[in-house]
């Protein structure tokens, strides 16, 4: 196993384990950005993941949530942005919120670690961005 790919679990265990049921997104993401991780790109309905990291790039597949052929959702950012809120409120699971995401019209979402933000993309260059707060990880 690469070092990039052992740094990047080590990462997500930590910051998966710590992080609060509510509002726990900005916890595992300052996780990620203090080992090294730079940008998350989720791809839908594939879930493949794209890690940009200090140590290496890694790509994690997931389980899809479609499998054939399917006409994708319109963009709605009020339907994703009740996704988000549920999710942020502790209501919804991981894979929840990405099938959620999905039925939004989100084909592609970028995390920027940097930035602190989360830009969500419909398949015609709709977008809805969202910034999250700083917090403090051990």
């Amino acid at each position: 196993m690469s070092e990039a790919i052992k740094n990047l679990e080590l990462a997500q265990r930590k910051g998966v384990a710590k992080r609060p049921k509510v509002g726990g997104f900005p916890y595992l993401a300052e996780t990620l950005r203090c080992a090294g991780v730079t940008k998350n790109i989720w791809f839908l309905p594939s879930c493949q993941s794209l890690f940009l990291t200090s140590k290496g790039n890694v790509m994690v597949q997931g389980t899809p949530l479609i499998t054939g052929t399917v006409e994708i959702p319109k963009f709605d950012s009020k339907s994703l942005i009740i996704a988000l809120r549920n999710d942020q409120a502790g209501k919804t699971t991981f894979p929840e919120f990405l099938a959620a995401s999905w039925q939004a019209g989100v084909v592609r979402y970028d995390v920027d670690f940097i930035k602190r933000s989360v830009t969500y993309y419909g398949c015609n260059d709709e977008k809805y961005i969202e910034t999250y707060p700083y917090v403090n990880v051990d």
